[in-house]
């Protein structure tokens, strides 16, 4: 069922990194704010102390599912273990991406509402646009509804997945 609010602009974003990546979010989180974003910062604070990434997920996750913020960007090594953590939580559609075509993808077609990054594998420049371009990019909705609609109902336990 296709919703205006899926396609309203972004405003709010909540972010969140584990202490090897609080760095790259803290040079992302100043970046978006300067181009007009309210963002909500859920930790870590600092890069000395070690923190476990999925304390953070859970947090971005939650700010979204809330609707606290309509979407959110977080942040680890990989970006692998975040958006495993992320996707467990009901209502989230986490996308790993690495490049503009992930990241146009998880928009266009998955309406993804959670963006991890692995830190380690990009500058700070190139995190901050892939993040912009996420965020400004739109779902395309149509015929990608019936394939969301299948996601959410496998997050349900309502499968209506058909056989190839």
């Amino acid at each position: 069922m296709e919703s205006d609010l899926d396609n309203r602009k972004v405003s709010r974003v909540a972010i969140g990194a584990d202490h090897a990546s609080y760095e790259a979010k803290e040079i992302i989180k100043s970046y978006l704010t300067c181009v007009g974003y309210k963002i909500v910062d859920v930790g870590t604070n600092n890069s000395t102390t070690k923190v476990d990434y999925p304390d953070f997920a859970v947090a971005v996750s939650k700010k979204v599912t809330s609707g606290d913020c309509d979407r959110g960007i977080m942040l680890d090594s990989a970006g692998i273990g975040s958006s495993m953590v992320c996707n467990k939580v009901n209502g989230i559609r986490a996308a790993l991406c690495w490049n503009t075509k992930t990241i146009m993808n998880s928009r266009e077609h998955n309406n993804a509402n959670i963006l991890t990054m692995g830190t380690l594998n990009h500058t700070a420049d190139e995190l901050c646009s892939m993040a912009k371009l996420w965020l400004e990019t739109k779902f395309e909705g149509g015929r990608h509804w019936v394939r969301i609609n299948k996601m959410m109902s496998v997050e349900k336990n309502k499968i209506i997945l058909k056989r190839a």
